[in-house]
């Protein structure tokens, strides 16, 4: 007895429609928490500041849930075309899949530009120590002209 024989199609089509919709439910709170916490910061850093740069963060948390969330939906759309899927299905699936890749492909890509915004930001505020320059080291004897230093398999 196999367990296609334990589970007909129709049940398993049942189960697998109920998997979907909590994915689907999964994604949608995702994004729907990401965009209310993204809220609440939004306008705490607009009461606090009006610099431009101040928003760099909210909108990072944003877009790593918004990522997120676009992942569950593409995975509720893996699993809706599981169960003996037609043609109609298959390409629907490749259009969605392909219109969520892209958009999580561009999020990724803001996501990085924001984190390098925030670490160029960070390396301007940091307190930077002076420059000074380095005395060469000194030259050990019958090492030759223009080395500071034997080489370390030397030392």
């Amino acid at each position: 007895m196999g367990a296609l024989d334990l589970l007909p199609e129709q049940s398993l089509r049942g189960v697998v429609d109920l998997l979907v919709r909590v994915v689907e439910a999964v994604g949608a709170a995702v994004i729907f928490i990401g965009a209310l916490i993204a809220a609440v910061r939004f306008v705490g850093t607009g009461l606090r500041s009006r610099d431009p740069e101040a928003f760099v963060p909210v909108r990072l948390g944003l877009g790593r849930f918004l990522a997120l969330g676009l992942e569950f939906q593409l995975a509720s759309d893996v699993l809706r075309t599981a169960i003996a899927p037609s043609f109609r299905e298959i390409g629907q699936l490749a259009a969605v899949a392909a219109i969520r890749t892209a958009l999580n492909y561009f999020l990724g890509r803001e996501i990085d530009e924001e984190r390098a915004q925030l670490a160029r930001a960070a390396a301007r505020g940091a307190p930077q120590a002076p420059h000074q320059p380095s005395k060469p080291a000194p030259r050990p004897p019958g090492s030759p002209p223009g080395r500071a230093e034997p080489p370390p398999a030397e030392r």
